[in-house]
């Protein structure tokens, strides 16, 4: 009965207040499913959906995604952050392809044997686009549960997980499963939000643990936050004689990988020095521009932007393959991390070349 009555006041809300026409909603397929899923993991919708919008246009099947070139991939996750998700989705397109002919897989085991996709969105993935009955419990999804049960701890633990999955179970309804789980991932979106939850609207508040003991704030309850350390790098701004920036790409696993970058180095006080010996080239002038400051999950990172201009004609590359020079105004379709797209911006609008 309580299963009943906890999805038949969800869905009653959804038919009314949820959210309708996304992107994704309107043209509904496991593929444009699977990508919004992807895009929305630490993600919001309304940053998501220019570049769901965007993304579907360069790619709008499975197959074409699959023979796509990982930098024109990366170039439409651009400013998106957490790329690791779009080289997970591209690996993954391409497993579809060769062992699944083109087609997600209909199945939670064969879901999560792909690259990126966990239990969660697998079964977001499932219940959305094929109507099948899958739990989920993603960040909202928790955190709902977690207030309207009572149920303490933090979202790193195991037992604490471990019970929201028996409760996110329990009130998976049979029928209309796409719409109680668009539902409850709605709720925990708009109302029962991590600050100033909206209980008054919410249709779950008569039964809901937490707001009856006004005790809405402590659940879920806080991750152990550990300080996280700093650390610094120059961006080395290399301009040759034609105007033109070296970018380097990435190796494609670790921090940015598979991003084009600025050359990265210790220190300016030998930078001239290390340039010489790294591409062959004199130094004629430097000028330091304003400090970047970026944060990962795991650290902050000062970053140093240093605006170098070499000697004579600089043009040949040792590794072509992982080097190129790139002009302000080229068109091209690589990715790029945030603060590399900052300072490219900031030079074409100040027009910050010797």
């Amino acid at each position: 009965m309580l299963k009943e009555k906890f999805s038949d006041r969800l869905l009653a809300w959804f038919k009314l207040h949820g959210r309708h026409d996304l992107p994704w909603q309107l043209k509904r397929t496991p593929y444009r499913v699977w990508v919004s899923e992807i895009m929305l993991q630490q993600t919001q919708v309304a940053t998501v959906i220019p570049y769901f919008n965007k993304f579907q246009d360069a790619f709008p099947d499975v197959v074409s995604l699959a023979e796509a070139k990982p930098d024109a991939v990366l170039h439409y996750w651009t400013g998106l952050g957490y790329y690791a998700r779009a080289r997970n989705m591209h690996k993954a397109a391409n497993i579809i392809v060769e062992k699944h002919q083109g087609r997600l897989p209909t199945t939670i085991k064969a879901l999560t044997s792909l690259p990126g996709i966990g239990r969660s969105t697998a079964g977001a993935i499932l219940a959305l686009a094929c109507g099948l009955r899958h739990p989920v419990l993603d960040g909202n999804v928790k955190r709902v549960l977690s207030r309207y049960h009572g149920v303490a701890g933090a979202p790193s633990q195991q037992a604490f997980a471990s019970t929201l999955w028996s409760y996110a179970e329990q009130h998976t309804p049979d029928q209309c499963v796409s719409h109680y789980t668009q539902a409850i991932m709605d709720l925990g979106a708009t109302l029962c939000t991590r600050n100033q939850p909206d209980c008054v609207h919410c249709p779950l508040k008569r039964d809901c643990f937490a707001h009856k003991t006004k005790r809405q704030h402590e659940f879920p309850g806080l991750q152990p936050k550990a300080k996280l350390p700093h650390r610094e790098t120059i961006f080395a701004i290399i301009e040759n004689s034609r105007g033109q920036f070296l970018l380097e790409q990435r190796p494609a696993s670790g921090i940015w990988g598979g991003l084009w970058c600025f050359p990265e180095f210790v220190t300016d006080k030998t930078l001239e020095r290390s340039i010489f010996e790294q591409y062959g080239y004199r130094v004629s002038d430097k000028i330091e521009y304003k400090n970047v400051k970026h944060t990962f999950t795991h650290f902050h990172l000062l970053i140093r932007p240093v605006h170098v201009k070499l000697k004579g004609s600089a043009n040949r590359i040792k590794n072509a393959k992982l080097s190129t020079w790139l002009s302000l105004e080229d068109e091209t379709k690589r990715g790029f991390p945030a603060p590399v797209v900052a300072i490219l911006k900031g030079l074409h609008t100040n027009k910050r070349t010797y």
